[in-house]
């Protein structure tokens, strides 16, 4: 046997597999008898529900990469039981073997699948399948990845331990001394770390440990430890043939990655072993890791995942019991080796009723049993029994009681890769199929839509207020505001839809939605409504697409009667050009059929010239509406705030004039709190923390990576943050500052008021400093 090397000052490595299997053992034939040659039933199942997985490859160069991929349940296409899909993120180039994990949120057991790139066309990448099998919930339990963030740190329940984290100096130079690298890695206790053999193969596995995986020794080295596992070994023995290796390492509840590569050697050194010890139990091996690049990136995929929101967790029955589906595939490997237990056997054991139950009981127990021998604490009554099946992996509760509950949280279901979640006031998305898309001018098109739920239901809101469409479009879900046009109560929805240059929604509605494709909605939202009964009289001023609420008010108020809400309607409205006229048609036939309850006054900037206040004061003098009408205008600014000025004029009181105006997002942004302009890039240039609370009663902590919005770090940590249309335009985000500076996106919804009292918008807001925020619904 070949000696260890340990020379004064350098830790001893091992460089052969028997000194490797000296201390880890030989895995049992059984462990590697669970791998299978194909995609069986139970695999295709985990890769509809799966919304993420870790991704290994090279480059054509061979340069390693390991990353995070996904962002939406069934984003991996299977073509075949050895074929499959998928999109890859911007930049990558795979040549060669790859490698795969696929997480399931609140699973401990993870699916791994090992491969070659088969093809490529743009974007998508097809990957040649050669093995699959179940990794066990051991990483995920050390980590406890699925336990909710605001948990994280010392205070934490669960598997982490009372004795201090050791993180490591931080480095003053290398790589590990770029700017948050080292913060990262002492909050990251789990990584994905991929390596390669000399035949072609390739492997991605998890590591998990208590609170931190990785820890630094110094500015260009890590070390990460190898607790026991299943003796497979696969990365420790990949790395004596070819010691090249990646690693992507997350933090839970943050979308920001840090992608490592290097080369990595082992070693059993009691120097850097026993300060990894968990009460008095060092690692068995641990792997030393010489860093060559280190990077902080921002991961679309978790973005979109969002594996720790509320109801993110599979509820049982979503997907097999992954031990379960592990025993269906030692029982195939079984019968094409011809040793192992008899398949017979083990498939007849496996249908005996309740013993899947049984099998899962056992499996958590030794998980229990093998991490209180590694210096786990154990777990509280109830945690982790979940491991495999569905349900967290050392679940808990959030402080206060808020956030996630423990326990079985099914995941609402997703619709065209979008996950359904919930907003403020139970404002939850709701699936919906696309019946009809209508053309109204050569610009605008009416989407009609209805419940594709098991249980349809009508669509109840007030007339003119809003809802969120929210569709995937080119892999990323895109929301976006629209005032509903039609009738409350209906058992379809209308929204009407004006094509904007660039605008990535108008222009997936006008030329990809077709009948029969689905969407998501949220809401109803807004204050700009004629509430559930309408007013005995109403004038309304519109330009453009802001007739489409004001259509919705019309059509309510004539299909009642005079007795019942449906007065008089006086409507002018402002476009272009006649073309340009959005329901043309349908005003025209109203005011024949409702002859001295509509009346209709349209403006043709193009032939009469801009539509400004001595024009409106003549219109609104002519009408002489009663004393109590009211009024309600939308459009775009200019021409809103031209009316308001004449309205008072008139004497016509301000609670009697309802508004809404058009806004958009621009480039700079104004303080809340100082008045002063703040530049969203320089504000976002440092990770800030945020922290939530309702009512004064904390909910729970995170990090606001650079370039993030205060709503996408919480909804990225599972924080119960209020959203809609999540572009400034609903104020369904609004929340209270109660400490700290934010710079938003102007102009949006705010009144002036409301910025005075100290309210801010989380989906066009980015701190400047530490924040706290009440999320309790003003």
């Amino acid at each position: 046997m070949q000696q260890r090397v340990h020379e004064a000052g350098t830790p001893r490595r091992l460089t052969t597999a028997d000194q490797v299997e000296d201390i880890i053992g030989r895995p049992a034939s059984v462990v590697l008898l669970k791998q299978i040659s194909a995609l069986d039933d139970g695999c295709r199942t985990v890769l509809a529900h799966c919304p993420v997985a870790a991704f290994g490859h090279r480059d054509a160069d061979g340069t390693s990469r390991t990353t995070f991929i996904g962002g939406a349940p069934g984003f991996v296409r299977v073509h075949s039981p050895t074929r499959i899909s998928f999109t890859l993120p911007e930049g990558d180039d795979p040549h060669g073997p790859v490698s795969f994990f696929f997480l399931l949120p609140g699973v401990g057991e993870i699916l791994r699948v090992n491969g070659s790139v088969a093809g490529r066309r743009g974007t998508t990448l097809t990957v040649g399948v050669e093995e699959a099998y179940v990794h066990c919930a051991q990483a995920v339990l050390r980590s406890g990845l699925w336990r909710p963030p605001a948990q994280a740190g010392p205070a934490s329940a669960g598997l982490a331990s009372t004795e201090p984290v050791q993180a490591g100096p931080v480095p003053e130079d290398g790589p590990l001394g770029l700017p948050g690298v080292a913060d990262f890695l002492a909050a990251s206790p789990f990584l994905a770390l991929s390596t390669w053999d000399p035949s072609g193969g390739s492997d991605t596995s998890p590591r998990g440990d208590r609170r931190t995986v990785a820890r630094i020794l110094d500015g260009r080295t890590l070390v990460v430890p190898d607790r026991k596992g299943n003796k497979r070994a696969d990365t420790l023995h990949n790395l004596l043939r070819d010691d090249r290796l990646s690693f992507a390492a997350l933090v839970p509840g943050r979308d920001t990655v840090l992608q490592v590569r290097g080369r990595g050697t082992i070693t059993d050194d009691p120097a850097l072993l026993e300060p990894m010890a968990l009460r008095g139990m060092p690692p068995q091996l641990a792997l030393l890791i010489d860093v060559e690049h280190a990077e902080l990136t921002g991961s679309e995929a978790l973005t979109r995942a969002r594996l720790w929101a509320p109801g993110a967790d599979l509820g049982r029955g979503s997907v097999p019991d992954m031990m379960a589906m592990a025993g269906e595939h030692l029982a195939a490997g079984s019968a094409a080796s011809g040793g192992g237990p008899p398949a017979f056997l083990l498939r007849a054991v496996g249908a005996i009723p309740g013993m899947t139950r049984l099998l899962r009981l056992a499996v958590d127990r030794a998980y229990r049993s093998g991490l209180r021998k590694e210096g786990y604490e154990d777990l509280g009554p109830g945690e982790g029994e979940k491991s495999g099946g569905s349900g967290k992996s050392g679940g808990g509760r959030r402080p206060g009681g808020s956030g996630r509950r423990r326990g079985l949280l099914r995941r609402r279901p997703s619709v065209d890769g979008i996950g359904v979640g919930t907003g403020r006031a139970g404002s939850a998305l709701r699936e919906v199929r696309v019946v009809e898309v209508r053309r109204e001018t050569p610009s605008a098109v009416t989407l009609v839509l209805e419940d594709s739920g098991a249980d349809p239901r009508p669509f109840d809101f007030h007339p003119g207020q809003f809802f969120t469409l929210v569709a995937d479009v080119d892999g990323r879900p895109v929301r976006r505001a629209y005032s509903a046009s039609s009738v409350p109560g209906s058992s379809r929805l209308e929204v009407t839809v004006k094509r904007v240059e660039g605008g990535r929604f108008s222009t997936h509605a006008h030329r990809g939605l077709r009948a029969g494709n689905r969407l998501a909605v949220r809401g109803p939202s807004g204050s700009f409504h004629t509430g559930p009964r309408p007013p005995d009289e109403m004038v309304l001023v519109a330009a453009g697409s802001g007739v489409t609420p004001l259509m919705s008010m019309i059509r309510t108020c004539l299909a009642a009667s005079p007795a019942k809400g449906g007065g008089r309607i006086a409507l002018l409205c402002s476009n272009r050009t006649e073309d340009e006229i959005l329901f043309a048609g349908e005003l025209a036939r109203l005011v024949r059929d409702h002859p001295g309850r509509l009346s209709v006054t349209h403006v043709l900037t193009g032939r009469d010239g801009r539509l400004d206040a001595d024009g409106v004061r003549r219109w609104v003098t002519a009408l002489s509406p009663s004393r109590d009408a009211h009024y309600y205008l939308c459009g775009p600014e200019p021409l809103m705030d031209a009316v308001r000025g004449v309205l008072p004029g008139l004497g016509i009181p301000e609670e009697l004039v309802h508004h809404e105006r058009y806004t958009s997002a621009a480039d700079t942004g104004t303080v809340a709190g100082t008045g002063t302009v703040g530049d969203i890039g320089t504000a976002v240039a440092v990770p800030w923390e945020m922290t939530v609370e309702d009512a004064g009663r904390p909910v729970g902590k995170v990090v606001v990576e650079p370039g993030r919005t205060l709503l996408d770090a919480g909804l990225a940590a599972g924080l119960p943050m209020p959203h809609s249309c999540t572009v400034g335009t609903c104020g369904d985000c609004m929340v209270r500052l109660r400490g700290g500076e934010v710079t938003q996106n102007e102009p949006n919804c705010l009144t002036p008021q409301q910025r005075a009292d100290g309210y801010v918008l989380t989906c066009v807001g980015c701190p400047l400093s530490e924040v706290t925020l009440d999320i309790e619904d003003p």
